[in-house]
């Protein structure tokens, strides 16, 4: 027979599970269990980022296809106007001529300007080259500024032909400044943006004027087509002197032109709240790559 040692006996669990080792395994199952709190707190605040940006998507969708149809019905609105009660179109120095002046201008300073501002708001372009939509932006702008000019060029020399003074009233006032501001903002876009020599210090003062200057070139644009759209009517429906009917009594000419002013406005207002909305703010990698020039862009 072989002696065994004695079983030594334990009063307490402190003496037969020493100290030192209860507190490494109490805070080994508390280490896990804090980290698996932690892993269950980031998937769901994971799952809620998720959810909202995915409803921040949708909006702004909502948001981008209304923009796209307030702009052409006002496009179809100004057309029929022009064309159904004020004779149509021509380039003759006729009033025909000055008919091409709001279908321009609208078209030009209003939708394709309102268009052009929103691209890069569009969740589609982010985390892509930005290369692409910097001239994408740059082009629908500059076509935006070429309707806006041949506008311009309709209603003076309308205006020249029949001896009609030019720039006397606020809305022309207001409309030939938003056109100069436009073009400089177009201007200075090219060389600060676009431009390889363009310097970074440059670019980065320049980007803060570029965003507040296109807000409020799209405010002019609304503010002038309005007062033009009004001015319009008041020399057109005299009720005896040329036989349509007065403007005060809203004939169907006057219920197209205010209704067509009331979407511009409306049109206005969605492209500012989606320029405004910081969610819907193009996600870069990095804050130099917003000031890349156009060679420089390797996004």
């Amino acid at each position: 027979m072989h002696d065994y040692p004695p079983t030594p006996k334990c009063s307490t669990l402190s003496e037969c599970l020493p100290l030192s080792q209860w507190n490494e395994t109490g805070e080994l199952g508390s280490e896990m269990a804090v980290n698996t709190m932690k892993q269950e707190l980031k998937s769901k605040s994971s799952l809620a980022d998720c959810s909202s940006r995915m409803r921040s998507i949708v909006s702004f969708y909502f948001c981008y296809l209304l923009c796209l149809c307030l702009g052409i019905a006002c496009i179809v609105l100004v057309t029929t106007w022009n064309s159904k009660w004020r004779g149509g179109f021509a380039w003759d120095g006729s009033s025909l001529q000055f008919n091409w002046h709001p279908v321009l201008m609208v078209t030009g300073l209003v939708v394709l300007y309102g268009n052009g501002a929103v691209l890069y708001r569009v969740p589609l372009t982010w985390g892509q080259n930005k290369l692409p939509w910097k001239l994408l932006h740059a082009g629908v702008m500059l076509l935006a500024l070429i309707c806006s000019v041949l506008g311009l060029c309709a209603v003076f020399d309308f205006h020249n032909a029949n001896k009609t003074q030019n720039l006397y009233s606020l809305h022309s006032w207001i409309g030939i400044c938003t056109t100069a501001l436009f073009t400089l903002q177009w201007v200075l876009g090219l060389a600060g943006f676009l431009l390889p020599c363009s310097p970074m210090s440059f670019r980065k003062l320049l980007k803060p004027a570029h965003v507040w200057m296109g807000g409020s070139i799209l405010i002019l644009s609304v503010v002038s087509c309005i007062s033009g759209i009004n001015e319009k009517l008041f020399f057109a429906l005299k009720g005896t002197t040329n036989g349509t009917q007065p403007y005060a009594n809203l004939p169907p000419e006057a219920l197209v032109a205010n209704s067509f002013g009331v979407l511009i406005v409306l049109f206005g207002l969605v492209i500012l709240k989606i320029l405004s909305n910081p969610h819907w703010q193009r996600q870069e990698a990095s804050e130099d790559v917003s000031y890349s020039p156009l060679l420089q862009d390797d996004n």
